[in-house]
């Protein structure tokens, strides 16, 4: 009776065990089936851990449901690290903090913001900035999306960070930060100007190369790319206000495609990147190389003044609380570009946006500063000559004359750099000023006359030309030589050149030899 019983209970205990392998078994199938599910849907809350000490690794295996007291321990060193001035292992710290808090949306801001703007800072050579503010913009970018693809957040955040942290002058390093920017495009785009049909319609492997550093390590679309630049551009994409363009219009676009998952804040923040990136790219969007002088400058991109106006116009549409300090901005843009088509010799373009500054606005002053100064009826040629005053600043004999000779020389290394329209834009104002300063003292008093443009551009001339000035290198005083229909220089420089030093290495440009 015994040995039955037992026999029973061993046997009940074998169907136990077989029923659980059994059921195991089952859950496995299932499991994986809900992962690929859940993965599929993008329901997965949390990420392993890479390069994780093994004892964290395990916690956060073991302990899934204290991932957050976990996060917060990790918090509590970064900041202990920051306050010690040791900050080499606060990028790994914040790989690991964002990670077990994946979803938080404000745990990756505050990461990324806290590298691109308090960490980098604190670090005097520039290209430990640059590496600081790239971190940042990575997170961001490779990381922050991968989670939360449809967060308007990260997209505002990523856009400021193009539109103030690399594209503003607040940061001492900022020219860095825009020359390593360049570089790197460079090497997406060819060391030539974007060409986003090529990418689109990669034929060649050196294409398909660059196609795949856009897309894999950018994390940009060149085909969004293009829509964005037929929209409000032509855009340089060399330069960062065109990539806070970018991340803004992506933003908006998410919010469109999740309109419930959007507040009207955020939306109000992504249109002001947009439309402030544009306002940036207006005034000083083109990017200018001189191979010569081996360096590079910003000039206005004239060809969006149209966009950049709708865009303002469509904010004031869409943002009513603000619509008077968007109007003003507005206003104020057009007066900009009243004055860069004027200063850029394209005069019927200038006088078609005065018309319409005065049209749009015309119970408001078009220039600021003691209004009752300046009358309404302003021709064009006296409005320009009002903002010249206004831009140079000066009515003493010394600054005028400063000013019209810094005119002069810049209309020249335009023309040596074959922006005829802009060089011809800057004798123009040299003359305008000089007549308005004359007219001014009414052409009486000989001690504080100024001698005609003529006089001071014969000057300016000869000053430039002459080798032993070392005003131009050889180079750009042959151009010019050529552009003025002059004689070549008798005697050429055998070695190296005269180049002024402190020049900006433009991407692209080879050494002299």
């Amino acid at each position: 009776m015994g040995s039955a019983a037992s026999m029973n209970h061993r046997l009940k205990k074998v169907l136990l065990l077989t029923l659980a392998a059994v059921l195991l078994v089952g859950v496995s199938q299932v499991q994986r089936a809900l992962n690929g599910d859940r993965e599929r849907l993008g329901l997965t809350r949390i990420e392993p851990l890479e390069n994780a000490p093994p004892v964290l690794a395990f916690t956060t295996v073991a302990l899934g449901g204290f991932r957050g007291l976990i996060a917060n321990a990790l918090w509590i060193r970064a900041s202990d690290l920051q306050d010690e001035d040791k900050f080499f292992e606060m990028a790994q710290l914040a790989d690991w903090i964002t990670k077990l808090e994946p979803h938080f949306v404000q745990v990756w801001l505050v990461q990324a913001w806290n590298m691109a703007y308090n960490i980098s800072v604190k670090f005097k050579d520039f290209d430990d900035r640059w590496r600081w503010v790239q971190r940042g913009i990575a997170l961001l970018r490779d990381d922050g999306l991968r989670f939360n693809p449809n967060e308007t957040l990260i997209y505002r955040e990523l856009a400021w960070f193009f539109q103030h942290k690399m594209g503003a002058n607040l940061d001492d390093a900022n020219m860095r930060y825009k020359q390593e920017w360049l570089k790197e495009m460079s090497k997406v785009f060819g060391n030539k100007t974007p060409d986003l049909d090529e990418l689109i319609n990669a034929s060649t492997d050196d294409a398909r190369q660059r196609f795949q550093l856009l897309t894999n390590k950018y994390k940009m679309d060149p085909k969004f790319m293009k829509q964005v630049d037929e929209r409000y551009g032509p855009l340089e994409w060399r330069l960062p206000e065109s990539h806070a363009i970018y991340w803004g219009a992506m933003g908006l676009e998410k919010a469109r495609e999740h309109p419930t998952k959007v507040k009207a804040d955020d939306l109000i923040q992504l249109r002001r990147a947009v439309y402030q990136s544009m306002q940036l790219s207006f005034q000083r969007g083109r990017l200018a190389a001189n191979p010569l002088a081996k360096s590079f400058e910003f000039g206005p991109n004239l060809d969006i003044i149209p966009k950049v106006s709708a865009a303002y116009e469509q904010a004031m549409d869409e943002d009513a609380p603000n619509r008077d300090h968007i109007e003003k901005a507005h206003r104020n843009f057009l007066r900009d570009a009243v004055y860069f088509l004027y200063e850029n010799n394209r005069l019927a373009d200038s006088a078609q946006w005065y018309r319409y500054l005065g049209e749009k606005y015309p119970d408001k002053f078009l220039l600021d500063g003691n209004t009752n100064s300046f009358p309404r009826n302003l021709t064009l040629n006296e409005y320009a000559v009002e903002r010249i005053k206004e831009v140079v600043g000066e009515t003493s004999r010394d600054g005028v004359k400063a000013a019209i000779e810094g005119m002069l020389v810049r209309g020249y290394v335009d023309l040596v750099t074959g922006q005829h329209e802009r060089s011809a834009g800057y004798r123009l104002k040299a003359r305008l000023l000089r007549d308005s300063y004359m007219s001014n003292i009414n052409n009486s008093d000989a001690r504080i006359g100024l001698p005609p443009v003529e006089d001071i551009e014969k000057e300016i001339r000869e000053r430039l030309l002459d080798p032993t000035a070392a005003m131009m290198p050889f180079e750009m005083r042959a151009i010019l030589r050529t552009e003025l229909r002059l004689p070549p220089e008798i005697t050429a420089p055998t070695t190296g050149t005269n180049a002024p030093t402190g020049a900006t290495n433009a991407p692209g440009v080879p050494p002299s030899k």
